[in-house]
């Protein structure tokens, strides 16, 4: 028996896995990413429980009014600073990796993504959540995954379709067991990680959807996440146009909600820059501030559940559910400002679950005899901004359904969606995730045709100077004292425009040496290489979104 498994695992990591053993794979991959997502949000339960002395991590908003101010603004101080403490160790450059970082690791990474980093921002995360850090858990769960997936990548070699679509096994368990929504995981891996909707990729990502979907219902049943009072029913279609100003409302509110926490980041790199701050010390200083918030608006802590909850049931008036909005926004800003890790989605959810409820508010007293119940308004609201924010529609309609338990306003759930993300995309680069990509470079908001060139180092397309077909020396030297010249560490990136600007037939590839010291020549990338490898990346990609 040991021989036969030790042949079949020398076959897997030889010759690739096959279907039915893909499927298997993925199986086992759903399994540890449900069981790493249930260990986290146990984790925090646990965690929370201790720092806030509550039994009900679900009420820690009304729990917290009980405590003396001084432990609410203290905790999330020694949050912080433990929070800095492990990145500041186990990153180098002090930042949480969560969403953004899996979708560039399934674009540009052959569906990996960084490991050691990975686990310190799931810890980093984990303590930012128990808190008082104002996030959401799905961001770091999500990476986590990632994590898995990678490891059982490099076990068997896997190729790049291969670990990409067990990444998308993984993203989707998580999901999946963190919410309780199968089919949503399933759709918010190929929508917002894979970015496509290929049939081959389709089977396995359900398999490893469905098992975290069975180990979260073993340790919390079939309920959702959130109880409506009652059924909510869209009374007229005359309503529907409401809808659609609710979901532009949304659009517009979740493109201030990511510009506030890109500014908030910017802002606090220049402080921390001028002050001359000790990136160990940005979150403690974070925490601080969020301790100082949530002295007089404790709903601001931890992921929120209590406040969406008291929205989709209409408990808040309307100037609460406007103040809380503003304040929500700041609080999460301010987190992850100061690199404490945690996700965007389930503030999201709070904060289009509280901007749907005034809406509705003010739109049936202004229309009493044509409109539904304002709890109607906020369930859709939700739902808006969440998608507008992720920049996945489908999914995210899908994930609100599920954890509302609530099939029958779909109608108005989809007109507010669609809208809210025509919207947002314009205020942003599609989402916040890829918006996150765009600032470091990463130019995967326009397709594969513009990200494609950054994966291509131009060393590894030159031609070195005792190649056939390598451009003459005298030839090099000319182009090198005429500028036309590229560093061999360079990307296509780079070359490419210089090539379609002087339509040059090749560049010099060089070394730079010290102030006064002639360039060392490493080769000469032609147009024609650069080309071919380009057209075989897209060919590449087009023949796996398509089969």
């Amino acid at each position: 028996m040991v021989a036969v498994l030790r042949e079949a695992w020398e076959a897997l990591r030889d010759k690739g896995p096959g279907q039915v053993q893909f499927w298997f794979i993925a199986l086992v991959i759903g399994i540890a990413a449900g069981f790493a997502a249930l260990f986290f949000r146990k984790g925090i339960t646990l965690l929370q429980t201790t720092l806030y002395g509550t039994d009900d991590v679900r009420m820690i908003h009304s729990f917290a009014e009980t405590l003396e101010w001084w432990q609410v603004l203290v905790i999330p101080i020694f949050g912080g600073l433990a929070v800095g403490l492990i990145l500041n160790w186990f990153t180098d450059d002090g930042r949480v990796r969560s969403v953004a970082d899996v979708i560039e690791g399934a674009a540009l990474r052959d569906g990996r993504v960084e490991t050691k980093a990975g686990l310190a921002s799931a810890c980093a995360s984990l303590i930012t959540l128990s808190s008082g850090g104002s996030t959401g858990r799905e961001g770091p769960v999500v990476h986590l995954a990632g994590v898995i997936s990678t490891w059982v990548s490099d076990r068997i070699d896997a190729s790049g379709i291969t670990a990409r679509d067990l990444l998308g096994c993984a993203v989707a368990a998580a999901v999946s067991a963190s919410f309780n929504a199968p089919i949503a995981g399933a759709i918010f891996a190929l929508e917002v990680v894979l970015r496509h909707f290929a049939v081959h990729s389709f089977a396995p990502i359900v398999i490893a959807s469905a098992a975290g979907t069975v180990i979260n219902r073993l340790e919390f049943g079939d309920v959702a996440e959130f109880a409506l009072t009652s059924s909510s029913v869209l009374e007229f279609y005359v309503e529907l146009p409401a809808f659609l100003i609710l979901g532009l409302v949304c659009g517009l509110i979740g493109g201030l909600f990511m510009r506030a926490i890109f500014w908030a980041d910017d802002m606090g790199t220049v402080l921390q820059d001028k002050t001359g701050l000790p990136r160990v010390l940005r979150p403690a200083v974070a925490g601080a501030m969020l301790g100082g918030i949530a002295i007089f608006f404790p709903h601001i802590i931890g992921v929120g559940y209590e406040t969406t909850s008291a929205a989709l049931t209409g408990q808040l008036l309307l100037h609460e559910a406007i103040v809380f909005t503003v304040i929500k926004v700041a609080a999460v800003a301010i987190t992850m400002a100061g690199r404490m890790g945690g996700g965007v989605f389930s503030p999201s959810l709070m904060i289009g679950g509280m901007t749907g409820l005034a809406f509705g508010l003010i739109a049936t007293s202004i229309f009493p005899d044509v409109s539904g119940s304002e709890t109607l308004y906020a369930f859709a609201g939700m739902g808006a901004l969440a998608a507008a924010v992720l920049g996945a529609p489908i999914s995210t309609t899908l994930i609100v359904f599920e954890l509302t338990g609530d099939w029958q306003t779909g109608l108005a759930v989809m007109v507010a969606v669609s809208t809210s993300t025509a919207l947002a995309s314009k205020l942003v680069d599609r989402s916040f995730f890829l918006t996150q990509l765009e600032r470091k470079g990463i130019h995967l908001a326009a397709g594969p045709q513009a990200y494609l060139l950054a994966m291509f180092r131009v060393s590894n397309v030159m031609r070195k100077p005792d190649e056939p077909g390598c451009a003459p020396s005298d030839a090099i030297w000319e182009a090198i004292e005429q500028g036309f010249t590229v560093e061999g560490n360079a990307t296509l990136e780079t070359a490419m425009p210089i090539f379609e600007k002087t339509n040059r037939q090749f560049l010099a590839v060089v070394r730079l040496g010290a102030e006064g010291e002639a360039p060392e020549i490493l080769g000469a990338l032609h147009q024609v290489d650069a080309l071919k490898a380009y057209n075989r990346a897209l060919a590449a990609t087009a023949a796996e979104e398509h089969s």
